[in-house]
């Protein structure tokens, strides 16, 4: 039987240089796996592959039983997947639910803001994680603005997500929410 999110043999190479060379990874629905290695050992490059960020050299990748070829970051969106960068994507001038409303289609014309709030605020006590989504993004600390990324991507239907370093900009305080954030 397939795991979940099965990457088979991927190679990447840039020019001259191999940056991955023939790498597997099998994750079953539900499980936190943690990538550990060196700088520059591949692993932001391992996960911009399955987000599409980069194009692979060789190898296949699985989600779900299917192959999984997606040719930019909005297909594996599409495809169920997120990814919470290690520099985040949010406008600072922006609010929290104008970030978090911004990439949906079906929000183009004319929104309620505070229906759509309300609606994002309760999704986000799900996850146990309370938010104002009035507030500008800028003015959030590291750690709530990382949670916002995190909410964002859930929000977008993310069944895999993906956190490029996420503890490495976060006080130790905030490492600790974080790892309760995740459990």
């Amino acid at each position: 039987m397939m795991a979940y999110l099965e990457m088979k043999n991927i190679t990447k190479r840039f020019d001259h240089i191999t940056a991955l060379d023939s790498v597997n990874l099998s994750i079953e629905k539900g499980e936190v796996h943690v990538l550990l290695g060196e700088n520059g050992a591949g692993k932001t490059t391992l996960m911009n592959i399955l987000y599409a960020v980069y194009k692979k050299t060789s190898g296949r990748i699985f989600l779900d039983g299917e192959e999984l070829n997606v040719r930019n970051s909005k297909q594996a969106i599409e495809r169920g997947i997120g990814m919470v960068h290690q520099h985040f994507m949010l406008i600072p001038d922006l609010t929290v639910i104008e970030n978090i409303l911004l990439p949906h289609k079906s929000n183009r014309g004319i929104l309620n803001i505070k229906e759509k709030a309300k609606k994002f605020v309760d999704f986000a006590c799900s996850y146990g994680i309370e938010v104002d989504p009035m507030a500008l993004v800028g003015t959030l600390t590291v750690g709530q603005q990382q949670r916002i990324e995190i909410l964002k991507a859930l929000y977008a239907g993310a069944e895999l997500l993906i956190l490029d370093e996420p503890t490495a900009v976060l006080t130790p305080q905030e490492v600790d929410s974080f790892f309760d954030m995740l459990r």
